[in-house]
């Protein structure tokens, strides 16, 4: 096993011993306890997690409890309801939760969260009663979010899955990638006389958002619209008031962030408009609504009980002990397919980082490469990894127990398939199950002995199941604060600063030193002999 050699944790030398001395399978873990689904089984609000598939037993948690108590997660967890300096290298707290569970928040951000809430509202009622018209009087019928990484991921995702919900006049849609197809695609169908587009940047100078707002305010004075008529048809959401008005965006259509509220935790705030938009205000708080149930239960669960730290506490345990690198999100709701590419950004750019929160080398691995797609198509992409592969992969299978559309058969099966994957991975079959099917499938024994290798699945591999009653506002609200309070405790636990991403900011420095050379093909003299040569390909 792939272990550190050690943690300054008095549990965790008994912690990894417990580890490298295991030896039952899962297998065995439920032939000997009978209600070992039923002991180890957590619920919050909408939510219910199997947690039973996995190589644990009540020493292993424990262990790994008293661990998180020595790493100071309680009182961690408090600090981050507290507003306190969690994002130690840029001075800032981590206040995500203030926009949407005020009574456990600092009263200072109440005010300015209630009035963006409110400023969301104005807005979003005025187009949705028709009150919000284009430059030639027609009301607005699209909304074209323009934003990238958290200013897109997060709103894309849930306007996404909670289809059900949305408004019928309204068309919400999300341009993000600095391929100029991205925007053309978007609103090459659409009639700019009734087109909104939100130019979401804190700064308000992400190249990728800049250059398509760009374009998308010359697509609308190509189409006839006034220049003194664009703030008809655009809404920023920025920091930066000065440059979104140079671009000609009127104030008070510009609504606000706060250094307080990192990117990829953004969707709560005014960042989540075009979810409000599609879904309605009052859909958007349920969203929020549902991520307070989780919230409370988060600051106020003891550490065995506590359904965000069981998750991470779970990944710390293979990822530090058992060699695990990778997870794979399994969402068995096809609304549910941007989720994956949501917890990437999440997770990923979180917990991605090679130093601790004083500046130390790491020790340990920290962040796993998350991945996936929604069931059941990954059965016939990936999943053949997951059984037969050598690579060791947490699993999270999450499911709706109702289902999202009348096709009830369809959804008997969506169901069966998630649970019987997951117990495929735990089961398997054995050389002897495989040769017994091929010889009742009448192969003569050579055949049955020389194809029978193949068909042997190990089984004994984890994983996780979280049901949610229903893919609604509030259950996604939940499920989507489940994570990223998974993601704050293990960055307690690694000792690093889950709010900062240095590590994305390097590429695009040189790109922009890159650009200029791609339009005039003047290359650097100091580059490499592959970045010239490239840069020759492009303008040759």
């Amino acid at each position: 096993m792939n272990t550190p050699e050690s943690y300054d944790y008095p549990s965790w030398e008994p912690l990894k011993k417990h580890a490298n001395d295991w030896s039952t399978s899962l297998a065995n873990l439920f032939n000997q306890d009978p209600e070992r689904s039923n002991r180890y089984t957590l619920s919050v609000g909408d939510l219910y997690l199997d947690y039973s598939k996995n190589h644990i037993d009540d020493k292993a948690l424990t262990l790994l409890n008293s661990v998180a108590q020595e790493a100071g997660l309680p009182e961690a967890i408090k600090a981050l309801f507290r507003g306190d300096i969690v994002n130690n290298t840029e001075h800032r707290p981590a206040l995500h939760t203030a926009l949407r569970s005020p009574k456990l928040s600092p009263s200072d951000k109440q005010d300015c969260v209630n009035k963006a809430q409110e400023q969301v509202a104005t807005v979003v009622e005025k187009v949705h009663n028709g009150r919000w018209k284009g430059f030639n009087g027609k009301r607005i019928t699209h909304v074209v979010n323009i934003g990238i990484g958290g200013s897109d991921l997060g709103p894309r995702m849930v306007v996404n899955a909670l289809k059900d919900y949305q408004v019928d006049s309204i068309e919400v849609l999300f341009v993000a990638n600095i391929d100029g197809s991205d925007l053309c695609d978007q609103i090459e169908h659409l009639n700019p006389e009734s087109t909104l587009f939100i130019v979401a940047s804190k700064s308000f100078s992400t190249l990728e958002t800049k250059e398509n707002a760009l374009a998308a305010r010359q697509w609308l004075l190509a189409n006839g619209c006034p220049v003194e008529q664009l703030h008809c048809h655009f809404i920023a959401v920025s920091s930066n008031i000065e440059a979104a008005v140079e671009f000609g965006i009127a104030e008070d259509h510009i609504l606000p962030m706060w250094d307080w509220v990192g990117g990829r935790y953004s969707l709560w705030s005014a960042i989540g408009i075009p979810i409000a938009m599609a879904l309605g205000v009052d859909n958007f708080k349920a969203l929020l609504a549902g991520a307070e149930v989780m919230d409370e239960h988060f600051h106020c669960a003891d550490l065995a009980d506590n359904m965000p730290a069981t998750l991470a506490l779970l990944t710390f345990w293979y990822s530090s002990n058992w060699g695990y690198e990778s997870q794979a999100i399994l969402p068995y709701v096809q609304r549910l397919h941007r989720l994956p590419a949501y917890l990437q950004q999440l997770d990923m750019e979180s917990l991605g980082k090679r130093v601790d929160r004083n500046g130390n080398d790491l020790t340990d691995n920290s962040g796993l490469i998350l991945w996936g797609t929604e069931g059941t198509n990954g059965q016939h992409s990936f999943h053949q990894l997951l059984h037969q592969g050598t690579r060791k992969v947490l699993v999270d299978f999450i499911a709706s127990i109702k289902p999202t559309s009348e096709l009830e058969t369809h959804h008997h099966y969506l169901m069966a398939n998630c649970i019987g994957q997951s117990q495929a991975l735990l089961e398997g079959k054995s050389l002897a199950q495989a040769k017994k099917e091929l010889l009742e499938a009448g192969y003569d024994q050579k055949a049955t002995d020389d194809i029978a290798p193949h068909k042997v699945i190990p089984g004994n591999r984890p994983s996780n199941t979280i049901l949610m009653n229903e893919l609604s506002p509030h259950s996604l609200g939940s499920l989507i604060a489940l994570y990223e309070h998974k993601v704050y405790c293990l960055g307690v636990l690694w000792n690093l600063n889950p709010f900062d991403q240095w590590g994305v900011e390097l590429g695009k420095q040189l790109g922009l030193k890159i650009y200029p050379a791609i339009t005039s093909g003047d290359c650097d003299s100091g580059w490499d002999s592959s970045t010239k040569n490239l840069i020759r390909k492009l303008t040759s």
